[in-house]
């Protein structure tokens, strides 16, 4: 009779241990993004507050981007409940049918433009390509590049340059350095654009496969002025070690993207998922990034929170002094097209 009690002790027992188990288990989500200075400005403003307010852990794993959502899908069991991408990534996916779809009753701020979301995507960032240089380079007479025009002008401006090792971006910069205006860019001249990018490829020192290598070469003096994310090129004029000299950056003639949150096909806690983005995506927690890095809150409502300052808008593209000095990329286009562009972009430096 003991043993047969302790028999039934144990399983009693182990029944308990197997449902406190799953209760944290159901309490806790996973997330994925860039790691960084990035992912540490979203623990920061977002994620303490997702833990604080629903009672749960979030737990932090990063991407290396469109790859690994896809591999989550085809394993049939991902891990990952929620993962940052770019907006166009994000159009890719939920055209190969990799997503979950937000629930509009749980997620829904209207202070998000329609061109930032979607169905089964929600842009939790805007920032922008913009140009950085190095104002001590030799030549320039303490002239400031205001646009591609300058970029691709190498007379005036002369050193080396950089670029992003792929078509997205540059495309759009060849075009505008060409004179094509801003809101008559799309769909894109595809021959005028190579053509023109051919004028620049003897000029590009290093065609950038990162954002921290972005900024790297331009801090290291490898190059006088590149096309890279504001962020990067902010974050490398604030700090003081001196390599290569001071930075500066315009916002004249940027493009504005996003990142978004969303969640991969047969995501573990799908709603206590949601309710944690709806609210990283409240107007309060959206301005409180822009304290910790410089990128700007998708929830334009964030600029009437009072948490961002004048000072700090400054240097958030799509705050009302800059966002009308760019444009805003067309994820249709390059959803359409992505991959034919990347197989000619890639013909196009091996020449």
């Amino acid at each position: 009779m003991k043993a047969r009690s302790w028999l039934l002790m144990a399983a009693t027992c182990l029944a308990v241990v197997g449902v406190e188990t799953a209760t944290a288990q159901q309490k806790s989500i996973t997330v994925s993004s860039w790691g960084g200075a990035f992912q540490k400005a979203q623990r920061q403003a977002w994620f303490d507050l997702v833990e604080k307010e629903l009672g749960i852990t979030v737990k932090e794993e990063t991407t290396q981007g469109i790859a690994d959502v896809r591999a989550q899908v085809a394993s049939g069991k991902p891990t990952w409940d929620l993962t940052t991408q770019g907006y166009y990534t994000c159009a890719l996916l939920e055209k190969e049918g990799r997503l979950e779809k937000l629930d509009p009753a749980i997620v829904n701020d209207p202070g998000v433009p329609a061109s930032l979301k979607s169905d089964h995507c929600m842009s939790q960032i805007v920032y922008s390509v913009a140009i950085g240089w190095r104002k001590n380079s030799k030549g320039w007479d303490n002239r400031q590049p205001k646009g591609w025009d300058a970029f691709w002008n190498v007379k005036d401006f002369p050193g080396g340059r950089s670029m992003r090792r792929h078509p997205i971006y540059n495309m759009e910069a060849a075009l505008i350095a060409d004179g094509v205006p801003m809101d008559k860019l799309y769909p894109l001249d595809v021959e005028r654009a190579f053509k023109k990018l051919e004028s620049m490829k003897p000029h590009v020192v290093v065609w950038w496969n990162s954002g921290a290598q972005s900024v790297q070469v331009l801090q290291d003096g490898e190059v006088e002025m590149v096309g890279a994310w504001n962020g990067r090129i902010q974050a490398a004029m604030g700090e003081k070690d001196g390599r290569g000299g001071p930075i500066g950056i315009t916002f004249d003639q940027q493009m504005l993207v996003s990142d978004a949150w969303m969640m991969p096909k047969g995501a573990p806690n799908k709603e206590l998922a949601m309710k944690a983005l709806a609210i990283m995506m409240r107007p309060d927690a959206q301005a409180s990034i822009s304290k910790y890095i410089n990128y700007a809150p998708a929830n334009l409502k964030g600029y009437d929170t009072g948490i961002i300052t004048k000072e700090m808008a400054a240097g958030l593209p799509n705050s009302p002094e800059n966002v009308g000095k760019g444009f805003v990329m067309s994820v249709d286009w390059w959803v359409q097209n992505n991959d034919e562009m990347v197989k000619r972009f890639d013909a196009f430096l091996q020449k």
